[in-house]
Parts: C-alpha cells; sequence; structure tokens
C-alpha cells in the first residue's frame, strides 16, 4: 500500500504565527540563561542583555544591580547614567514601576525612548537589581512582558545561588573528608614507615615518598573533579603504605580496563570507599583479606566495584551511613554517595551489597561524559 505526506500550505512546520512567535521567545530565553545561571555580575549581565532586549522587543534594555548599570543593549545610550536613578524606588519598594516622559527628560531629537518600565529582581527576598524596558509610549503589554521576563531572570539567578550554594557545599564536604581521613591514616603509616627505619632504610625512604605523594594529592586545593587514573594512583600509594602495615595479611587485586582511566570523577569519590574497605572490613579479621579493585567500560558508563571479604556489615547501618549519619564511623560513604548524586544525578548513586560475615562490595556507576564535568 502506498502512503503520501501532504503538508498544507499556509502553516510550516512550526505551525501558526503563534507557535512560531513562542518558539522564538523560548529560544531568546535559552540564549540568556546560561549567562544568567552565573550569577548577577556585569559580564553575565553583558552576555544576556542582548537576547532579553530581543525577548522585550523593545528600543533599549537595561540591567542594574542596586548602585548601577550593570549591562545596556540598544539605542538611547545617553540615558544610561538615569538607569540606576530610575530603578531606585523599584529596588526599595521591590515592586514594578513605570517611568513617563517627565522622568526620562531628552533633549535629543528622534530619541526612541520616551518611556519605561523597571521591575526588580527579587531572590529569596532580597532585591538584586533591575531590568529596565524603554519604549516610545506606554503600553500595558509592555508592562505585563517586563515583569514576566524579570520574574524569568530571577529565576535563574535563584538557581545560580543553588549552584553556588552547593559548590560552597562540595568544597565544604570534601575539607571534611579530609579531616576525617587524614588523623587515622597518618598515625598508621609513620608508624608503619618507622618500622622500617632500621631494618629496611631504602624502603622506609620509598614508603615515605609514597607517603608524601599520597598526601599531595588529597590535600590538593584545585579541582573539584579528576581523573579515574589519578584517583586510581592515589589508592595505589594508599595501599602500599596499607601493605607495609598489614604484611600479608592484605592481598590486594586490581583489574582495570584501560579505556576508562580518561573518566572524569569527583575529586575523593573512590579513594574513602577503598580506606572503608580497609578500615571496616579487613582490619578487624584474623584471616587474609582479600580487596578487590575493578574498573570496566559498559558503553557510555564507567563502573568500578571495590570488594572485600570482610566482616560485613548490617544493610540498615550501611542505609544510614549513605542517609548521612555522622554519628557512624564510615569514612565518607554518605559523602561520596551524596556527591555522585549532586554531581550526576539521583542515578548514579553508590549501590552496596553487604551483609554481617560476607564481605562488603561497593559499585560505582558514573557517565563517561556529563555537562559541566571537566578537570
Amino acid at each position: 500500500m502506498r502512503t503520501e505526506r501532504r503538508w498544507r500550505r499556509g502553516r510550516g512546520r512550526l505551525g501558526s504565527e503563534a507557535d512560531r512567535a513562542a518558539f522564538r521567545a523560548l529560544h531568546q530565553a535559552s540564549l540568556a540563561a546560561p549567562a544568567l545561571r552565573e550569577g548577577l555580575t556585569t559580564a553575565s549581565a553583558e552576555r544576556a542583555v542582548r537576547h532579553l532586549r530581543n525577548l522585550l522587543g523593545t528600543p533599549a534594555v537595561a540591567i542594574t544591580d542596586t548602585e548601577a548599570v550593570l549591562a545596556w543593549d540598544g539605542l538611547g545610550t545617553h540615558h544610561l547614567d538615569q538607569a540606576p536613578v530610575v530603578g531606585l524606588l523599584a529596588i526599595e519598594k521591590g515592586a514594578p514601576r513605570t517611568v513617563d516622559r517627565s522622568q526620562l527628560g531628552c533633549s535629543v531629537g528622534g530619541c526612541p525612548i520616551r518611556t519605561g518600565v523597571v521591575s526588580p529582581l527579587v531572590v529569596e527576598g532580597r532585591v538584586l537589581g533591575t531590568v529596565q524596558a524603554f519604549a516610545p509610549t506606554p503600553t500595558a503589554g509592555l508592562v505585563r512582558a517586563t515583569e514576566e521576563v524579570a520574574e524569568w531572570v530571577s529565576g535563574q539567578l535563584a538557581l545560580a545561588e543553588l549552584d553556588a550554594h552547593r559548590n560552597r557545599m562540595i568544597e565544604a564536604e570534601v575539607r571534611a573528608l579530609r579531616a576525617q581521613i587524614s588523623p587515622h591514616f597518618v598515625y598508621n603509616s609513620l608508624n608503619a614507615i618507622a618500622s622500617f627505619v632500621r631494618t629496611d632504610p631504602d624502603r622506609a625512604r620509598e614508603l615515605l615518598l609514597e607517603f608524601a605523594d599520597f598526601t599531595r594529592y588529597s590535600f590538593r586545593r584545585h579541582g573539584e573533579f579528576t581523573t579515574l587514573a589519578e584517583e586510581l594512583r592515589s589508592i595505589e600509594r594508599y595501599l602500599l603504605l596499607e601493605q607495609a602495615r598489614f604484611g600479608d595479611r592484605l592481598q590486594v587485586t586490581l583489574n582495570v580496563a584501560p579505556e576508562v582511566l580518561p573518566v572524569v570523577v569527583p575529586f575523593l569519590c573512590i579513594q574513602p570507599l577503598v580506606e572503608n574497605a580497609v578500615r571496616h572490613g579487613l582490619e578487624s579479621v584474623e584471616q587474609t583479606g582479600h580487596l578487590t579493585i575493578v574498573a570496566h567500560d559498559r558503553g557510555h558508563e564507567a563502573v568500578l566495584e571495590v570488594e572485600d571479604n570482610g566482616v560485613g556489615e548490617d544493610p540498615d547501618k550501611v542505609r544510614r551511613a549513605l542517609a548521612g549519619d555522622v554519628a557512624l564511623d564510615s569514612v565518607g560513604l554518605g559523602n561520596v554517595d551524596a556527591r555522585l548524586r549532586a554531581t550526576f544525578g539521583d542515578d548514579y548513586g553508590l549501590v552496596v551489597e553487604t551483609a554481617p560475615g560476607a564481605g562488603t562490595k561497593v559499585i560505582v556507576r558514573v557517565p563517561k561524559f556529563a555537562p559541566g564535568v571537566s578537570v
């Protein structure tokens, strides 16, 4: 059977004129959004203001903070100095206002700016600045449109503050994680190194260099992310130091697919899982402890597994640790889970398989590529 597809004239693929107008508005909003998500600064305002003017369709648009003009786009730049003044009342009242010809006195012939609408940018009850739209004549449509654009910009700025808060929280969590890991590990490592100073000075020197490299990586101050290769190299140093302490009681197997080594992960997201396995899984067992670390390629994801044959754990206690119960002596489990979810989404939290006496296996999945995630 033959099927013919026909298009009716007068309606393109974007539908009616109203559909096309909506598309244009959404397109301009999408162009302005990335800059506004960086917060209200001169740089972000300058990148966004042209798109906001296209959205409003006015001769000129200004963006101000509470004191000065951050960006102006369009005609009538000789009115630029008036923008902070006309914005004061809107800022003080936290409500939109209109500006008439008497307040925008102009001696320039043919100037298209004779009236304006000033709408405040409000985030959590605080006025951060204004959006100002200027036109030849006032209309109810311009007032409503400026208010709507200001509300949308305020929403983007609120998201920017949430992003900034999230980043501060992540930095604080990493600092807390460093503080949580370091005392226990430093004490045991230095004791292990000291035990070789007289009996095997060369090994003591090698271990001391490994210790220095490990701490340099763990306490570095730059970058929220690292590569899986760097994280695993730090883990190797950690395990060399732990094997110096445990001797033959700690057996380690690493099986890493080369293709996943460049994958970018949150800084210190694997190492705490390995330390947790050593401290809670193997430290208290009498028999030889086996720790296996496997990293393999799974299509668009990298999968890493940390497994030990230690004492295991009560699943309910693990759930509490993942929920962030600080009363539990679990090195970074909840911290790592929260940072993975914050970075990649809720689908990428930790999966923990354990039971008392059955050892523990922790599975980490990360996408090979994610927006905004780079070293």
